[in-house]
């Protein structure tokens, strides 16, 4: 039980890796507050989470939108007086959301606005959100999603370069953070079996991790074997970033 008595706002939190941890985080303790743009599937995430014993809510939150940051903010607040994990999950390559397949400099430029204001815009107003409840309880953590493209590049221009603003962002609330007790540190899988088309990513290691796998590093990262990191950028993907031949 390394949550007991801690409080957890997950993005994304409706399926994939933001489900998982949401329900691993449920299961060892926590109060989870689920966030999703699909209302329907946040709040069955949050039930299935009930009904297993756990004690978790879910949100509709479309993380474009400050002012649905703040009210789930308050809300979590209001029902649990603190605020000790914030993991951004949610976010998405935008041709990919939007099926399209044309190069970057002819997509629409509001699927591009779309990927920058989910993947990267969003976790900023989430951490501009949260930082007076962690400062004024003198301890939290910041758990940031990357991703490997973010460290190598992609040909999803506001994808990639989202990804990569992601690890700086870590950094700078680390610097921040700091002197009040609230850690930041950004995890950045590679292929992940959340979609099946993630089997075909090539990685050193011959395959796509488990969610499981990536779940586990985070919740190491939130726990308080953890305590003394902070800013770091953790690459969990199969060696597909080092290079070479």
């Amino acid at each position: 039980m390394r949550f007991k008595d801690r409080t957890a706002i997950v993005t994304g939190a409706a399926s994939g890796m933001g489900l998982l941890t949401a329900q691993k985080l449920a299961e060892e303790g926590a109060k989870v507050v689920l966030t999703d743009v699909n209302l329907d599937a946040v709040t069955a995430a949050a039930e299935e989470i009930q009904g297993k014993g756990g004690e978790a809510v879910g949100v509709q939150v479309d993380v474009r939108s400050y002012d649905q940051i703040k009210e789930a903010v308050a809300l979590t607040v209001e029902k649990y007086g603190r605020i000790d994990i914030l993991l951004n999950s949610a976010g998405g390559c935008s041709s990919r959301v939007f099926g399209r397949s044309e190069p970057f400099h002819e997509l629409d430029i509001k699927v591009v606005d779309w990927g920058c204001d989910v993947n990267f815009k969003g976790p900023i107003y989430f951490c501009h959100a949260v930082l007076g409840q962690m400062i004024k309880q003198k301890s939290g953590v910041v758990i940031n999603m990357g991703s490997v493209e973010g460290v190598t590049g992609s040909r999803s221009l506001d994808y990639g370069a989202s990804k990569t603003g992601m690890i700086g962002l870590t950094k700078s609330l680390a610097l921040y953070g700091a002197p009040h007790g609230i850690r930041a540190c950004c995890v950045s899988p590679g292929p992940v079996l959340t979609r099946p088309a993630m089997a075909k990513m090539k990685t050193r290691l011959g395959r796509a991790a488990e969610p499981q796998e990536i779940v586990d590093l985070i919740l190491y990262l939130c726990s308080d074997k953890a305590a003394f990191i902070t800013g770091a950028n953790y690459v969990i993907d199969g060696g597909r970033s080092v290079g070479g031949p």
